[in-house]
C-alpha cells in the first residue's frame, strides 16, 4: 500500500493525463492481484447491502405509498419540517447525545484500562481467566441480556435483594427515568468491556519490550512505564478508534432501548433510533422516519470527518 502511495504522488506530479492513471492501476493491478480477488467479495457486499439501499432514502423527500410507490407525491423538506417542529426534536437529540458521550467517556475508555491493566498481570493463569470472564457476556445474545438485566433490576430482583440487605427499600429500577441511562451504560460495559480490549491487548503485544527495559534502567517505575512507554505505544490504536466511534455518535443502539425502555422512561431513554422504530415501524409513517434516519446519518457523516481532520491536526493521525 505504500508503494501504491508513492507511484500515485509521482504520477499525480508527471501526469496530466488519465492514462497514467490507468497504466498505474494496470501494473498495480498485475501485482497485487490476489489482493485485488480477495477484496471482490467486500465490495459486492457494501454494493449490495450499503450502497444499493441508499436508493430507498428518497422515499423521505415523499409521502410514501406503500400500495403505489410510484404515485407517492414529492413533498420536498416537509418530513424534515415535521420533524424539527415536533415535540420530540429536542427530546430525542439531548436523550441521543447523552447516552452517547456517557458511552464515550465510560464505554470507549473501560477497554483501554482492562488492557493496560492486563498487560501488568504476570500470572498467565489468573489473565487467562480474567480474559475469559470479560469475554463471554459479548458472546450472549443481547435479548438474553436485556432479559437478565429485567430480572436483576426488578423489585424482587438479585439488586434489590442486595439494597434491602443494607437497609434500602426495594423499587422497580428499569421503571424509574433517572437511572435508564446509568443502567444502560454499566451493562454495556459489561457486555463489551472484553471484546473490544483485545484490539489493545494486540496492539500493546507489538510495543517492543526494550523500551521497557531502557525505562527501568533509567529508574521509571511501573506506573511511569504506563505513562511513558505503553501509553504512546498504543496512542494510534485509540485515535483511530475513536475516530470510528465518533462517526457512529447517534447512532445509539435501537435493539437494546427497545427491548428495556417503556413509557414511564421515554424522557431520558427515547434516543433517534427508537423513535424511528416507532414512527415506521408501529405508526407507519415511513417518510418521516426515513427522513429523521437520513438526517441522522448525515451528522455521523460531518462528525466523523470533523473528528478526522480534528485527530490529523492534534495527533497527525487519522484514517485518511
Amino acid at each position: 500500500m505504500a508503494e501504491t502511495r508513492i507511484i500515485l504522488k509521482k504520477v499525480n506530479k508527471s501526469s496530466k493525463y488519465p492514462q497514467g492513471y490507468f497504466k498505474m492501476l494496470k501494473t498495480d493491478f498485475k501485482r497485487n492481484k490476489y489482493i485485488y480477488m480477495m477484496a471482490i467479495p467486500v465490495v459486492i457486499y457494501y454494493l449490495i447491502f450499503h450502497y444499493k439501499p441508499m436508493y430507498g432514502a428518497l422515499i423521505a423527500f415523499q409521502t410514501y405509498i406503500p400500495t403505489n410507490p410510484a404515485a407517492s407525491p414529492w413533498v420536498g423538506f416537509k418530513n424534515f419540517e415535521i420533524f424539527f417542529h415536533s415535540f420530540y426534536f429536542w427530546r430525542v437529540i439531548k436523550n441521543t447525545l447523552t447516552i452517547s458521550v456517557l458511552e464515550l467517556l465510560w464505554g470507549f475508555s473501560a477497554p483501554i484500562l482492562l488492557a493496560l491493566l492486563l498487560n501488568e498481570i504476570r500470572s498467565k493463569y489468573f489473565k487467562s481467566v480474567v480474559q475469559t470472564l470479560t469475554y463471554l457476556p459479548y458472546f450472549i445474545s443481547l435479548v438474553v441480556i436485556c432479559g437478565m438485566i429485567t430480572d436483576f433490576t426488578n423489585s424482587n430482583g438479585i439488586i434489590n435483594d442486595i439494597i434491602v440487605f443494607f437497609g434500602g427499600t426495594r423499587v422497580a429500577l428499569l421503571q424509574s427515568a433517572a437511572l435508564f441511562r446509568p443502567i444502560y451504560i454499566i451493562s454495556g460495559i459489561w457486555q463489551s468491556i472484553g471484546f473490544d480490549s483485545i484490539i489493545y491487548l494486540a496492539a500493546l503485544a507489538a510495543i517492543d519490550t526494550a523500551q521497557y527495559e531502557a525505562a527501568s534502567i533509567d529508574g521509571a517505575g511501573r506506573l511511569q512505564r504506563m505513562i511513558h512507554v505503553t501509553l504512546p505505544g498504543i496512542l494510534t490504536t485509540i485515535v483511530i478508534l475513536l475516530v470510528l466511534r465518533m462517526g457512529r455518535m447517534l447512532n445509539v443502539g435501537f435493539e437494546k432501548i427497545i427491548l428495556l425502555y417503556n413509557p414511564a422512561t421515554y424522557s431520558t431513554a427515547d434516543v433517534i433510533s427508537s423513535y424511528v422504530y416507532r414512527m415506521g415501524l408501529q405508526q407507519f409513517n415511513y417518510s418521516l422516519s426515513s427522513a429523521v434516519g437520513l438526517f441522522n446519518s448525515v451528522i455521523n457523516f460531518v462528525l466523523i470527518i470533523l473528528a478526522n481532520r480534528l485527530s490529523n491536526k492534534i495527533s497527525g493521525t487519522g484514517l485518511w
